[in-house]
């Protein structure tokens, strides 16, 4: 999970050889859905990535988990059609389908060939999925026990318990408290109808954001967005989700676990999308724990004091603040030690912040790693869909060589100064005795 989330974040660095990106045509159709294409001819491929604001913390009270089966689910059956039947149309034409929700949006994608002899039916199969999934009966309770054999995995897991109970510390009564993959006794709760009134609501024009790379024109694309999203009903936006709670104090949770290593997680609410500390804290950020064996925690916590194997930190942006996370992994015998060492890391950086030689060396990683961020159709969807959703300008990718290469120390010990607060950190233990 963690690596999926760093990947997240990480997604808008750029490297001096490509201060250009990519050419972002944006439109929006009648029924609301925003479009948002890039034409990219060097391969015969499209890639075709729809987002709704269905994630999971759009999940009704008490029905925790019904974003993830929704979504889970569109390919299980739809307009008279079998998984079976869905599976084997996209096989016969090369294209691969794919969903998934985080916290904020569910997002469903297609990557097909652009020869029009197989991109078109791809198109239509998919939009079928897209406006009448079935969600049968029978496939609920399939998912349903499949996902309940995850959560029993996850009660095995210290990595897993850590990471659920920081979020519920973290955010208490708050939707993004709740686990996407929700809780036993929600799950055992969810009903096909549940599924149904979830689609009726969420997946319409007025929710949806439309990216389109690859292969194709403009006036092609037009086309393809109209025969993917065109016909949904264009219903209207949910409500906006509930402020964020700010924290005044710190406290720390422990959670008995028969295990020689204790799982740490600490942070508080960071920075939401657009804010505009996020570059001096992103590069910040790497400097403290995001930059892997060289930044301040590893070099201290690790190689130093030979407290962890593992430690790091990251900023998780989303709609509203999501969490400065820093995690790591030691001894119960050492849990102690290795909290107040952390926290002394982080209260240095956030008072002296980075030296000239740290800053230089985050830019010139930072920037150099971008062409790695976009070099398929596939990963510039993924950025687009961010750009998308966030509401994020379309200049976003080009700004971003300049913005990060402006930032200076002394903008890195303000952010840090304003924005992180190692004395109002939730702590989240997972381990056995010490």
């Amino acid at each position: 999970m963690a690596s999926r989330i760093l990947l997240f974040i990480g997604l808008f660095a750029v490297s001096a050889a490509a201060l250009a990106g990519p050419k972002i045509q944006h439109w929006t159709l009648e029924n609301g859905a925003r479009v948002y294409f890039v034409e990219s001819r060097e391969l015969p491929m499209l890639q075709v990535r729809v987002a709704f604001d269905a994630g999971s913390s759009r999940d009704p009270a008490d029905k925790a988990g019904v974003a993830n089966l929704a979504v889970t689910m569109l390919d299980e059956g739809a307009d008279g059609l079998s998984t079976d039947d869905i599976a084997g149309r996209f096989e016969g034409v090369g294209a691969e389908f794919s969903a998934g929700v985080d916290r904020d949006m569910a997002s469903v994608n297609l990557r097909s060939l652009s020869d029009s002899a197989l991109l078109d039916p791809a198109l239509d199969l998919f939009a079928q999925i897209l406006a009448k999934p079935a969600f049968p009966a029978e496939n609920l309770e399939r998912l349903r026990a499949q996902a309940l054999v995850m959560l029993q995995k996850d009660a095995q897991s210290p990595g897993a318990i850590a990471e659920k109970a920081f979020y519920r510390e973290l955010y208490g009564a708050h939707p993004y408290a709740s686990d996407p993959l929700g809780d036993a006794k929600s799950l055992k709760s969810i009903t096909r109808d549940d599924l149904l009134a979830f689609h009726q609501r969420h997946y319409v024009g007025a929710n949806a954001w439309v990216v389109i790379v690859g292969d194709a024109g403009k006036r092609q694309a037009r086309k393809i967005a109209e025969r993917v999203v065109g016909k949904l009903p264009a219903g209207k936006a949910p409500a906006p989700l509930p402020p964020v709670r700010a924290l005044e104090s710190a406290w720390q949770k422990h959670v008995d676990f028969p295990a020689t290593q204790t799982h740490i997680n600490m942070g508080h609410p960071g920075v939401q999308r657009g804010d505009p500390d996020y570059f001096p804290l992103y590069v910040g950020n790497y400097i403290l724990g995001g930059g892997g064996l060289v930044s301040r925690l590893s070099v201290e916590v690790r190689e130093k004091h030979g407290l962890s194997y593992s430690v790091y930190s990251y900023f998780y942006p989303l709609r509203l603040p999501g969490p400065l996370f820093v995690g790591l992994q030691t001894k119960n015998t050492q849990r102690d030690q290795a909290l107040k060492l952390v926290r002394q890391v982080i209260a240095d950086f956030v008072a002296k912040g980075p030296t000239d030689q740290e800053l230089e060396a985050a830019k010139k990683h930072l920037t150099g790693s971008f062409p790695l961020r976009l070099d398929s159709n596939g990963k510039i969807a993924e950025n687009l869909a961010v750009i998308a959703f966030y509401g994020l300008p379309l200049t976003y990718l080009d700004e971003f060589i300049p913005r990060i290469e402006a930032v200076t120390a002394e903008q890195i010990r303000d952010a840090f100064r304003r924005r992180v607060h190692p004395d109002q950190m939730v702590t989240v233990t997972v381990g056995g005795a010490r």
